[in-house]
């Protein structure tokens, strides 16, 4: 009962936190693993053997175990779960109050909504975003969430939680904005029977999948250089990181970790869209 009675932007939150949940739990590995390879940019020799995606996965089983694959999962949880429920309440609220009439946004409506709402949610949720970011590195021996931030604090000041901020927003704005965008618009194309049908879900994943694809290689440098600024000590500015970048590893060095960034933010947007419409839609709300 009070669930119903409970505010649409409420409702958005709630509903945005579960679909984050589902997908962080599922994701988590793929993220430690892109995190492994970009930082392994800092420590490689010019001309060493390239690194790829299985060759990370099979260290960390051998020298973490199984579960070493979910490790940095606290924070990841952490951030996703309330950062998720920001961004599709944020989300939520600008669609309700600039389209109030029901008219569906444009492409460049989109994708100014997409940015705006991810915006928010990555600024809000930076800190944890940090400690997330060192916990996967395999650099840092934090225990815990609150001690990592207590530590940081201590050792670097409170100013180092937000390192690589404007990196973060060239990634996660664009991604946000260009995912909302073909995402909307594939939705758009699919024939009404699908719409309506039980596979709807099904047809509202494989918009997700795409337009995931499409975000996740548009924005991948500037992945690389948040990671290279928020696992290093020295805390480069986001000029600096990718001057360091280019000079020791080229334009190739900007694509490190694609592959599984690419797959779990993909697979990651897609299922938290398909679960956040349907949790909507069973609350009678148009998401």
């Amino acid at each position: 009962m009070e669930l119903a009675l409970a505010h649409p932007a409420l409702k958005a939150f709630m509903c945005g936190s579960l679909s984050g949940t589902c997908s962080t739990l599922l994701f988590q590995p793929l993220d430690l693993v892109k995190t492994r390879l970009q930082t392994l940019q800092n420590i490689m020799k010019p001309g060493a053997p390239k690194v790829g995606m299985m060759t990370v996965l099979v260290q960390v089983i051998r020298t973490e175990t199984f579960l070493g694959l979910w490790k940095g999962v606290s924070p990841s949880f952490v951030r996703c779960i309330p950062g998720v429920g920001i961004y599709f309440s944020t989300f939520y609220s600008l669609k309700q109050h600039y389209f109030q009439e029901g008219r569906a946004p444009n492409a460049g409506e989109a994708v100014l909504l997409g940015a705006g709402a991810r915006a928010v949610a990555g600024v809000c949720m930076l800190p944890v975003t940090v400690i997330k970011t060192r916990f996967e590195s395999g650099r840092y021996n934090y225990v815990s969430v609150l001690g990592a931030l207590k530590s940081v604090c201590e050792t670097e000041g409170p100013r180092a939680l937000f390192s690589g901020l404007t990196a973060t927003l060239l990634r996660d704005a664009p991604f946000s904005g260009i995912y909302v965008m073909f995402y909307s618009q594939a939705k758009r194309s699919l024939p009404p029977e699908v719409s309506s049908s039980p596979y709807a879900p099904l047809g509202n994943f494989g918009c997700g999948v795409m337009a995931g694809v499409l975000a996740s290689v548009v924005t991948q440098p500037a992945d690389v250089v948040k990671t290279h600024i928020q696992v290093s000590p020295s805390h480069w500015t986001t000029k600096d990181a990718i001057r360091y970048i280019y000079m020791e590893h080229g334009l190739r060095g900007f694509f490190r970790g694609a592959v599984p960034r690419s797959l779990r933010r993909t697979l990651m947007a897609a299922m938290a869209w398909t679960v956040y419409e349907q949790l909507m839609a069973r609350m009678g709300l148009k998401s």
